[in-house]
């Protein structure tokens, strides 16, 4: 626990508002000779520009000035976690198997596994294997089960559990074993899968031997997608154990839930100590569940996660389409809060650039509404207008204790 995070448990009081966090996954982007305007600012959003009207916005940094955060971190971050500590340096792996429910026991190692596709050289040629369904994964998945449990690599137990499309989770457990493994995804095509290291090099014979019996295990697995025509590769990220973070409810003194579509952001809900709501993946979703369960908690996240992936894909059309829908969707989510009491803050754990096809560590757009926020001169919800909100630039750690103390839930400091 940080010394921000500390003073906030220190302060923390209960109250009768609630927090509703919506985070626009990747919802920032760049402006550029090829993109004069952003997807914030192409999209027609009137119900999210009214609500800048009478709001504050500003901008958050997910991790540091020039970091470009992954989606454990940026979210981390936002729970009000230092990303940059130690204890908060969860891996993927760990939080993709807590999102899929999984249970993960001390000493276990958890990693998140992409199918790819490569060509006849061994080169990889699409990193996501040209997006399966989900029912394909689970197809493909459990035919890697059967294929370890006739050959059983020695040493080592190794679990195919399916994610969302081309996304999977492998479990390992066996004696010493460490998580202190380099990931094999070189994070491009037209190059070979990346070999099985040691994270921080060294000798460590813990992580020599982890090495030593899951390479004949990765070798099952990769003779068993041979006969496929797109899923016959796999790449590896985030080995991780269990964490160990301090959790919500003593920090914060509230009841969080986590509406979340994808496993990842379940995953990280979950390691924070929220509880995790099963919902669909559609905005829609989200707030009819959450309205649902409106009463049973004090804080409510909801992640959408379709701006990031258009983002990732290069497609403005596709962002401006989700923030679109979102729009047309944000008032059933207003009926709900006390406008004398609740708070609400959208923003995005990170930047998605379309230009850049990728997460990049620009400056989030960020809204605050509430009784007690000062309401700027800001009319749109848009990267140019955060620059110039009442509320600056900022961490994004230290958004939570703006929130609670915008919800009345931080007690005075000090006499």
């Amino acid at each position: 626990m940080d010394h921000h995070q500390s003073l906030l448990a220190r302060l923390a009081q209960p109250a009768d508002s609630r927090i509703v966090l919506l985070v626009l996954d990747g919802v920032g982007d760049l402006r550029t000779a090829e993109q004069p305007k952003t997807a914030l600012e192409v999209a027609q959003t009137p119900n999210l520009d009214a609500l800048a009207g009478r709001s504050a916005l500003g901008r958050i940094t997910p991790v540091a000035t020039g970091i470009t955060p992954g989606s454990g971190p940026g979210h981390l971050a936002l729970f009000g976690y230092d990303p940059s500590q130690p204890e908060a340096d969860i891996g993927r792996g760990v939080l993709e198997a807590l999102g899929l429910g999984l249970k993960i026991r001390p000493g276990d190692v958890a990693v998140r596994g992409n199918f790819a596709t490569r060509d006849d050289a061994g080169n990889l040629t699409d990193r996501r294997a040209g997006r399966p369904s989900t029912e394909e994964c689970r197809r493909i998945c459990a035919q890697l089960q059967a294929a370890l449990a006739a050959e059983a690599p020695a040493g080592i137990d190794v679990q195919v559990e399916p994610g969302e499309g081309h996304r999977f989770v492998l479990v390992l457990r066996g004696e010493g074993l460490s998580p202190e493994l380099a990931d094999t995804d070189p994070q491009k095509t037209g190059v070979p899968v990346l070999p099985l290291r040691p994270l921080r090099g060294g000798e460590d014979p813990a992580i020599q031997s982890t090495i030593a019996r899951l390479e004949p295990a990765l070798a099952t697995l990769r003779r068993a997608l041979t006969a496929e025509p797109r899923a016959n590769e796999l790449l590896l990220r985030g080995f991780s154990g269990l964490p160990a973070l301090p959790q919500w409810q003593a920090l914060y003194k509230v009841h969080g839930g986590a509406f979340a579509g994808y496993p990842l952001y379940r995953g990280v809900a979950a390691a924070c100590g929220l509880e995790v709501v099963p919902c669909g993946k559609k905005f829609a979703d989200l707030v009819a569940e959450a309205t649902r369960r409106w009463q049973d908690f004090d804080y409510l996240f909801l992640h959408v996660k379709q701006t990031d992936q258009a983002g990732e894909d290069g497609d403005l059309d596709a962002k401006v389409a989700v923030l679109e829908e979102v729009d047309r969707g944000l008032p059933a989510l207003l009926e709900c809060l006390d406008p004398d009491r609740d708070v609400l803050a959208i923003t995005g754990d990170h930047s998605t650039p379309v230009p850049m096809k990728a997460h990049s560590w620009h400056p989030v757009p960020l809204l605050v509404a509430g009784p007690r926020c000062y309401r700027d001169d800001t009319t749109a919800f848009t990267e140019e207008h955060a620059t110039r909100g009442h509320l600056g630039t900022f961490p994004a750690r230290e958004l939570m204790g703006l929130l609670l103390a915008n919800a009345g839930r931080l007690k005075k400091f000090g006499a």
